[in-house]
């Protein structure tokens, strides 16, 4: 969840940016998965990406099952740096109280 919420922040800052991101990944991802259940996700993540960025915003933010499951199958790898990425982890490990990574 803390991941997708930094990526809500960065949709909020440079919205093209980002659904274009997720768009080119969403292309790929339809290609490896033609069909099952991924392609079911992914169908719904590209009906919220071309309803634009208010769309993917909820869902990024949403605590609900189906909103969980969404995120599951993100089409929004590589909008976070690798150092954002790992910065976010050991954040959301220590205010858990889990050990955090280095």
């Amino acid at each position: 969840m803390w991941l997708h919420r930094a990526v809500a922040g960065k949709l909020a800052c440079d919205p093209e940016r980002v659904l274009e991101r997720a768009r080119r990944n969403l292309d790929r991802l339809e290609r490896v998965h033609a069909e099952g259940m991924s392609r079911r996700w992914l169908d719904r993540w590209r009906a919220l990406v071309d309803e634009g960025p208010e769309a993917v915003m909820r869902v990024l933010v949403e605590e609900s099952a189906d909103a969980n499951e969404l995120r599951q199958n993100s089409p929004f790898a590589g909008v976070l740096s690798n150092d954002e990425r790992l910065a976010i982890l050991r954040g959301s490990r220590s205010h858990a109280g889990q050990p955090t990574l280095r």
